[in-house]
């Protein structure tokens, strides 16, 4: 397209690119949680994506928010299929060349002009993934930037990804009160993550409803089987 079109379009190609790498990351349908050829794809055309349009800082973000994430793949699920929740994943098998490259792409994208949704998405990512342990994340500074977010590209999935940043800062309860005014029907992702702060706040009977609403929401059976094994977890007879 002529460079008087290229706004306008860039936009939704991103927009495509991103919605490839997330069926790929967390497949909405099937047996398994993780599609590596979608990933491998979506990280292919964002690499083409950022050579065809240097000066844009958009491409970089969105280029460095895949392979951050991707850079976790391999232990995201054990051996025989189940998730692995980030802060019980090994971190020594994080694929610290992609880490690399992606934080170096976040400071482009990040440099020079107010920063666009892909490229604080990324910064998110990169405080993930550059924590030494899970105990060692920066929750408040994660939870700043999804405000960043709120502020340029606001929708519910933010404001969920926002509200558990501040229940790990703040306070669960906190965290809680936030997702309790957050409308998503239809997203398991909701009534999982409310289920998972009332299971840390030993509140069980409310987790395992709140896990029986996301199990009849989700669609993928690796993520099936774990919400499964966290509703048996609290509705496990004390001994």
């Amino acid at each position: 397209p002529g460079d008087d079109e290229l706004a306008e379009r860039l936009d939704a190609v991103l927009a495509v690119i991103y919605l490839v790498f997330n069926e790929g990351y967390a497949a909405s349908f099937g047996a398994e949680l993780v599609r590596a050829d979608l990933c491998a794809e979506a990280i292919r055309l964002g690499r083409l994506l950022v050579e065809l349009l240097p000066a844009e800082p958009e491409p970089k973000g969105l280029l460095a928010l895949m392979l951050l994430h991707d850079a976790r793949r391999a232990t995201r699920t054990d051996d025989d299929g189940a998730i692995v929740l980030l802060e019980d994943q090994d971190r020594s098998r994080w694929d610290r060349p992609k880490i690399t490259e992606g934080a170096a792409l976040v400071e482009q994208a990040l440099h020079g002009r107010p920063p666009g949704q892909y490229a604080v998405q990324a910064a998110v990512a990169a405080l993930h993934a550059q924590a030494r342990s899970a105990s060692a994340t920066d929750w408040r500074q994660i939870a700043a930037l999804y405000g960043v977010l709120m502020s340029i590209h606001p929708s519910p999935v933010v404001e969920l990804n926002r509200a558990v940043a501040i229940a790990m800062a703040d306070g669960l309860e906190h965290g809680l009160a936030l997702l309790d005014t957050i409308h998503l029907p239809g997203y398991h992702l909701l009534p999982a993550a409310r289920a998972d702060l009332l299971r840390r706040l030993g509140r069980h009977t409310e987790a395992a409803d709140a896990y029986r609403q996301a199990l009849a929401l989700v669609t993928n059976e690796a993520e099936r089987r774990f919400l499964e094994r966290r509703l048996a977890e609290v509705t496990r007879p004390a001994p």
